[in-house]
């Protein structure tokens, strides 16, 4: 039997877990067979999905977890770690962004705040570092694990508006391959950290942007579109193979990519 794509009684713990990507990542893992933490600062909405996930057959639960505070993420890893004796995977989708980090079609570079872009770098970027910093060191005693980050289609394309989200999600790109080099170095083949850049997706955080109240696309959406090979946004459940492939010992060769899933958006061309 060809066990590459086993995650049964995988850990799981996936940060910004009560997103629409993330509750979706977390239902199709968990009936995958792993175990599924997601960490999140909205209780109310974590214990609807461990709700969903666990009527479904799937093992999960929510731990509330703020990425900037890294003595919570530590005593939430140790938790973790008292209770399943392991993190296997690590998926770092807390992220955001924010109006004063953005400059809208009748501004410009001059109206940017440069309070809310730190604040946007700093959940994007350093609250991709710190828990990484964290649930890192589990893996490294294990001798295997797997780190996967969330960039972004900013990363690689200068879209106008997103200033600071940009930013922060080029960096993640560039964390990502940075951690990748340092860890098969100093902790062994085992330990791999790779991303994944989301193309357009419909979230909370981009709804009002992206569509209108009665569903249409605005005229930004309508760009995204047009720009997009295959013509639409992406579904969320579109994530979760390429996912499951790079925690799974199906990718044990791979490390320090990012994987765009975006319906050919990244390559599109006149």
């Amino acid at each position: 039997m060809n066990n590459l794509f086993n995650i049964k009684d995988y850990v799981v713990v996936i940060t910004g877990g009560t997103g629409v990507l993330g509750r979706s990542i977390a239902k199709y893992l968990a009936l995958e067979g792993a175990k599924v933490i997601i960490g999140g600062r909205k209780e109310d909405v974590g214990a609807q999905i461990v709700s969903d996930i666990t009527a479904a057959g799937g093992v999960c639960e929510f731990v509330k977890m703020d990425v900037m505070n890294q003595q919570q993420i530590q005593e939430v890893c140790d938790y973790i770690v008292g209770k399943y004796g392991k993190v296997d995977t690590l998926l770092n989708a807390a992220g955001g962004n924010q109006a004063g980090a953005t400059i809208g079609p009748d501004q410009n570079f001059f109206d940017l705040s440069t309070e809310a872009f730190q604040q946007v770098l700093n959940l994007n970027l350093t609250g991709t570092v710190i828990p990484t910093q964290v649930f890192l060191k589990p893996m490294v005693k294990a001798g295997k694990g797997s780190i996967i980050n969330f960039s972004s289609m900013a990363a690689f394309r200068p879209m106008t508006r997103v200033c600071g989200y940009a930013a922060a999600k080029a960096g993640i790109s560039n964390f990502t391959a940075y951690m990748a080099h340092e860890c098969a170095k100093k902790f062994g083949e085992g330990i791999r950290v790779n991303a994944i850049a989301p193309g357009f997706f419909i979230t909370e955080q981009n709804r009002a942007l992206l569509t209108n109240p009665d569903g249409s696309y605005t005229e930004r959406g309508k760009d995204v579109v047009r720009q997009t090979p295959f013509g639409r946004m992406g579904e969320p459940e579109e994530l979760c193979g390429t996912i499951h492939y790079l925690m799974s010992d199906a990718s044990k060769f791979v490390t320090g990519t990012v994987a765009v899933v975006d319906g050919g958006f990244n390559i599109f061309a006149m």
